[in-house]
This record gives C-alpha cells, sequence and structure tokens, in this order.
C-alpha cells in the first residue's frame, strides 16, 4: 500500500508521457511493417524470381510479422500506462480534498492516516487514533469536531486502498508485458495472453460496453470519429476483435485489428493441437461378443474417446489451413496489374466453422467494389476457394477498367450449409445470415471516402444467392447491381423486388456440364409469383419471367463462372461478363441468346 505521501508526490503525468513514448514506438512499428509488406515485398514479387528471391521473400514477410508484433504489445504496454495514468488521478485527488479539509478545520493528519482534532473546552481532550485501513476509535467522545475526524479519515483510507488495488491490477498485468530471451520468436499465443492481462487491469477504465453493439454502421462509424486518436489506439489495442468486427470503420483500422486477432488465434489453435498430440487416447480396444461378453478374438474396435479426440484434432487442423492461406494472402501483393492489390482483412473469427472477409485492395477508396458471396460447403478451411475467385475477379475487373481502382472481397461471414442434400434445402441458413450481409456492405458504404460515385455490386454464388436475395426481401442490400450465379432460387419472384435500378440484377447459368442447381433448388428457395393457370409458381432467376437480365457463359458445371487461363491471362466470357458489370461498362456485357453486346 502506497503511503500518504507517496500517494499525494505522485505525479500522474509521468506514466502518461511513458505511454507516449510507447504509442510512438507501435505506431513507428506499424509503419514500418506497412512499409515491408506493401512497398519492398510488393516490389520484390513484382520484378524477382528464382530461389534468391524467395530466400529474401522470406526474410522481409518474418521481419514484417515482427514488426506487427512490436506493434501489438507495444500498444498494450501503452494502454497499461495510459489506464494506470488517469485512474490513479481519481485516488489522489480524494486524498488531497481531505488533507485540505483537514488543514483548514486545523485537524493533524499523521504518517499512518491517524487524525487528531483541536480539543473542545467542554470535553477532554481526545485523540483520534484512525487507521488509514479502517477500524474503530480508539477513543469515544461526544466532541463537536468527532464525527467530521471519523469521516476525513475514512475517505484518507478508502483513497490509500483505491490507490494500492490500482496499483497492484496494473504491476500484475506490466510484469507479464515481457518477451521471452529469444528475440527471433514472435510468441503469438503470449501476445494473447497478455491482451487478457492487459484488459483485466483497464477494463474498468477502457470499458467494452462503451462500443456500439447492434448499432447501426453509420452510428459506428460516427462513434469512431468522435474519439480521440489515443481512444482509438486504446480501443483498437484492448478490444481487437470487437473493433476488427464492427462495420462502418475504416479498412486499415479493421484490417490491423483482424490481423491481430488472426495471429493470437493460429498461436492458440496450434498450441491446442501440441496439447492434443502429446496426450493421444488410446486408439482401439477389445470388440466384445454381444451374446457372450467375451472378447472376440483379433478384433478391435476404435474408442469413443480417440473419435472424440480425432475430429476435435481434425477440425483445428482444418481451421488452421484456412488461416493459413489468408496470412499467404494479405503478405501477398504486387504492383504488376496481372498480381494482386495489398489484402485487407476486414473480418476473421474462429467460432464455429468460422468466419473471414478478405479484400483485394481497399474498398474505402475504390471506384468499384465487388462483394463475393459463397455457397454450400463454405467455411474457414474452404476459404481459399474464395479468395481465389475473388482475385480472378480483381484481375478481371481491373484490366477492363485500368484507370480505375477496384476492390473485391470474399465474404465468408455467415454459417452456410454444409450439406448438399440435408441442409441446402433449408432457408433458415441464408434468412440468419441477411442481416450480416447488409451490415456489412453498409458499413462499405459508410466507411467510404466518398458517399457519392461508389459502385457496390454483390455477386452471390450457388446458396450465396439465396442469401443475397433473402437480404433483399429483409432489409435494403445497398448495392447498385446483383449478379447471380448457379442460383438454386432466391426467396424472391421478381428482379423488380431487388432494390436495384431496373436492369441491374444479372444472371449467369452455365449451358454446359451438369449446372442442374437451379432444378433441384426451385421448390426450396424459388420465389412465388401471383396464381396463374397452373397456380402460384417457383421462378428462379433462370426463368425468363424472373427478369433478370442473362449472361452469356462459356464454362461448365456449377464452379466453372471464375475460370481464367493463367498462362494467357484471359478470363473467360462468365468472368469477363461478371467484370464487365463490376466496373459499370454494362454496354460490353454479352448477353445470352443474342448476338449484340
Amino acid at each position: 500500500m502506497p503511503t500518504i505521501e507517496e500517494l499525494l508526490n505522485l505525479d500522474p503525468s509521468k506514466f502518461a508521457g511513458a505511454a507516449e513514448g510507447w504509442a510512438k514506438v507501435s505506431g513507428r512499428a506499424r509503419a514500418a511493417k506497412d512499409r515491408v509488406e506493401h512497398e519492398m515485398l510488393a516490389q520484390l514479387r513484382a520484378t524477382q524470381q528464382g530461389e534468391a528471391a524467395e530466400s529474401v521473400t522470406g526474410t522481409l514477410t518474418k521481419l514484417s510479422n515482427n514488426y506487427q508484433y512490436i506493434h501489438a504489445e507495444c500498444a498494450l504496454v501503452e494502454t497499461a500506462l495510459k489506464g494506470l495514468s488517469e485512474e490513479l488521478v481519481s485516488p489522489q485527488r480524494k486524498l488531497k480534498q481531505a488533507l485540505d479539509e483537514a488543514q483548514q478545520l486545523k485537524f493533524t493528519v499523521k504518517p499512518d492516516g491517524s487524525v487528531e482534532y483541536p480539543r473542545s473546552p467542554s470535553t477532554p481532550a481526545p485523540l483520534l487514533q484512525q487507521p488509514a485501513q479502517g477500524g474503530q476509535l480508539l477513543l469515544q467522545t461526544d466532541d463537536a469536531n468527532h464525527a467530521k475526524a471519523q469521516e476525513i479519515a475514512d475517505r484518507i483510507g478508502e483513497a490509500l486502498k483505491e490507490a494500492t488495488e490500482i496499483d497492484g491490477r496494473y504491476a500484475q498485468a506490466l510484469s507479464k508485458l515481457q518477451t521471452n530471451s529469444d528475440l527471433t520468436k514472435t510468441d503469438w499465443a503470449d501476445v494473447s495472453q497478455d491482451l487478457k492481462a492487459v484488459q483485466s487491469a483497464a477494463g474498468k477504465h477502457f470499458s467494452a460496453d462503451a462500443i456500439p453493439k447492434g448499432k447501426s454502421p453509420k452510428d459506428n462509424a460516427a462513434w469512431w470519429q468522435s474519439l480521440t486518436d489515443e481512444q482509438r489506439n486504446e480501443y483498437a489495442a484492448l478490444y481487437p476483435a470487437a473493433i476488427g468486427a464492427l462495420d462502418g470503420l475504416p479498412a486499415t483500422v479493421r484490417d490491423d485489428a483482424n490481423r491481430i486477432v488472426l495471429a493470437e488465434t493460429r498461436a492458440n489453435l496450434a498450441e491446442r493441437i501440441r496439447g492434443l498430440e502429446a496426450n493421444e487416447p488410446q486408439k482401439f480396444e477389445p470388440k466384445y461378443n454381444n451374446i457372450t461378453g467375451l472378447p472376440l478374438q483379433g478384433v478391435q474396435a476404435v474408442t469413443s474417446g480417440w473419435e472424440k479426440w480425432s475430429a476435435e484434432k481434425e477440425d483445428l487442423e482444418k481451421k488452421l489451413k484456412g488461416i493459413d492461406a489468408i496470412q499467404q494472402r494479405v503478405e501477398r501483393a504486387g504492383k504488376d496489374q496481372r498480381d494482386l492489390p495489398e489484402a485487407y482483412l476486414l473480418g476473421f473469427d474462429a467460432v464455429g466453422r468460422g468466419h473471414a472477409i478478405v479484400a483485394n485492395g481497399n474498398p474505402d477508396v475504390a471506384q468499384h467494389t465487388a462483394v463475393y458471396v459463397p455457397g454450400t460447403g463454405a467455411r474457414l478451411e474452404d476459404i481459399p476457394s474464395g479468395i481465389n475467385r475473388s482475385g480472378l475477379l480483381w484481375r478481371a475487373s481491373a484490366a477492363k477498367a485500368p484507370g480505375d481502382t477496384v476492390s473485391t472481397i470474399t465474404w465468408y461471414g455467415y454459417d452456410a450449409p454444409q450439406d448438399v442434400v440435408k441442409d441446402s434445402p433449408f432457408s433458415h441458413y441464408a434468412d440468419d445470415a441477411a442481416g450480416n450481409l447488409n451490415g456489412f456492405l453498409s458499413g462499405l458504404n459508410a466507411s467510404h471516402s466518398s458517399s457519392a460515385g461508389h459502385h457496390l455490386t454483390a455477386i452471390g454464388h450457388s446458396y450465396g444467392t439465396v442469401v443475397v436475395g433473402s437480404a433483399a426481401r429483409q432489409g435494403d442490400l445497398p448495392v447498385s447491381d446483383v449478379i447471380f450465379a448457379g442460383s438454386p432460387g432466391v426467396q424472391l419472384g421478381r428482379a423488380s423486388d431487388f432494390p436495384v435500378p431496373q436492369g441491374h440484377v444479372w444472371n449467369e447459368h452455365a449451358d454446359k456440364g451438369d449446372e442442374l442447381v437451379g432444378t433441384f433448388g426451385r421448390l426450396a428457395h424459388g420465389g412465388a409469383q401471383p396464381p396463374g393457370p397452373s397456380g402460384i409458381k417457383q421462378v428462379i432467376p433462370d426463368d425468363v419471367e424472373f427478369g433478370a437480365r442473362q449472361m452469356a457463359t462459356d464454362t461448365e458445371g456449377h464452379g466453372g463462372y471464375w475460370d481464367y487461363d493463367a498462362d494467357t491471362h484471359r478470363a473467360s466470357l462468365s468472368l469477363e461478363n461478371q467484370a464487365k458489370v463490376v466496373v459499370g461498362q454494362y454496354g460490353e456485357v454479352k448477353l445470352k441468346n443474342s448476338h449484340a453486346k
């Protein structure tokens, strides 16, 4: 416990000054990471190939990761010191007020917190001994100053007790903010533990309750704008998962927060896998005869414990596969037009099947943005497929509009059905996802640098088209264009039901191969139109009466809409048509059954 003199003479501004120093180090580390990633690595990948280039790339990638580690850890130190500085102001103020009042009344406060007060002429001379920790008066009296002295002594004790609690709380957190002796290794699992320690220490001061929950993206953006730069850094450092998931915040902010969450999650999953591998249960056990109860000779059965262990390990390994794919993408950027721009991680978590949102290019400054919504089977381990498709879409779109800025986004932001037969006929997956999709799209508009001129396209594939349709049915779907590919139905019966200009609902159906999703999905997800001679009809985007503009395709099957020849850098007609819509070159789109563009 601090003494009265120590608390009285404490200068909280020194902690604040130290926090500013750590903030500068954190900011410089982040700037260094961005420079290594967006300038050095991007130029190297765009201009150099071979074994030497790969070696340098690996070294620079590690350097970028180390800078990110420094940025995260220093931000936590900054936040802890800032919280300590600001919280100590309160008990110090309480102490000063109590001492000032004692001085005005001509009371004497002793070093141990006891209080002496002047003798009253009508009473014996009392001495009030009140320990700072509280307790009973040693001498009772009816003197008029007695109650006031008791109250001042209590306030002094409370101030010292409060300062002690604050000091202990932050001291415990700060003691954990130290790296291991091997500076060549960045321990993100340790960062995760450090984050929890600082949250425990500073959570009372920087409350998570202040972060908007259930608000609109515009409200989220307004809250963020209302904060000072220091407050933004503190919330981003202390609650990266919440900040990274907040629709309406700048892409750079979400990316920075989510990369920290990604690195921490990867380290934690790897640690859990190592723990499982070190404690593998017995795999086999004897199988018994159901009649005799005796073990069957030479026959064994897999134990339930091992099956559970194996399933958990497999799930963690699959999530790691998805995380590694995301990590590879965010670390890769080239300056050549055919290569991809810098990546932005706009959402990430490993809860359940896992979720992630990865953007090619910064959507906040893009003139044209497209959001790809995947279908059945989408989960964290499957994200390499989505990242590849949105990357190919970026290449095709950027080639069509070389003077414009383009961003294409992989949106694995919902719990998709996993089995075509058992899950995909049900609408609740799409209905549950609609709000998340609308929120994300609205957030892109809210964070965009210009409220005018932002061309936003939603692209749904397979069950993803049901999600887009449900978002339009339940909300506003704030986009300029909608593209469906391989749709089983979209819950709505007309293109005019979508809140986009007439003629801006597009559809692709591959005539080659086994594209049968619409045939099987019509009854489950087709949109109803008014009764005709044969009753109500379930309409899907492939139907003429739906009213979508039917784009020509040259690809086969359900997954070929993003075919791209990497050798010639030529997109398929199916992909090229999508790109033309994305960049607003509507007159160039080739329509089905028409020689006209």
